[in-house]
């Protein structure tokens, strides 16, 4: 049996539920139900293009590292990153709390990916792989309107959430 999780933007009411590639990204899935449930302030992705993302300090024991990675992530993906205090404490980011992500140590990026043609490359630290750890399998089409909506109007105020759907 498959296990699921909602993805929540909790302001606009919108959710989506996605399948855990349990197969594929077995230390990641581990990872992120492990400290289930997650939320935290939503940002759009300046460089990716269709992406939604939170970042959370480091939640688990030790980083799962990379496996199912990919570049070119595809509508309905989920991803972690995992970046340095550093890796994001250029202003250029619009950060507005970039010396505290300089503190954290390492930062967790969870992400939707909701529409196509994304390439994960990043001008300051090149190639960004993902590992892709899930797949919207509900509510892709509700979670792009709102995802679209974030970008034009604006991610202030806007919480991510994760979190396993019962049963799953």
């Amino acid at each position: 049996m498959s296990t699921h999780v909602r993805i929540t933007l909790e302001q606009r009411g919108v959710s989506c539920v996605a399948r855990l590639l349990e197969q594929e990204a077995p230390r990641t899935c581990a990872a992120v139900l492990a400290a289930l449930p997650l939320a935290a302030q939503v940002y759009h992705g300046k460089y990716a293009r269709n992406e939604i993302y939170a970042l959370f300090p480091q939640f688990a024991e030790q980083d799962p590292g990379a496996e199912n990675t990919t570049v070119t992530p595809i509508p309905g993906d989920l991803c972690w990153f995992t970046f340095s205090g550093d890796d994001l404490g250029n202003p250029a980011y619009g950060y507005e709390t970039e010396q505290e992500h300089r503190a954290q140590g390492a930062i967790v990026d969870l992400a939707l990916f909701y529409g196509r043609n994304n390439l994960l490359v990043n001008g300051d630290q090149g190639w960004v792989p993902g590992n892709v750890f899930g797949t919207v399998v509900e509510g892709l089409e509700q979670m792009a309107h709102a995802c679209q909506d974030l970008w034009m109007g604006g991610v202030r105020g806007e919480s991510l959430r994760v979190e396993v759907v019962d049963g799953g």
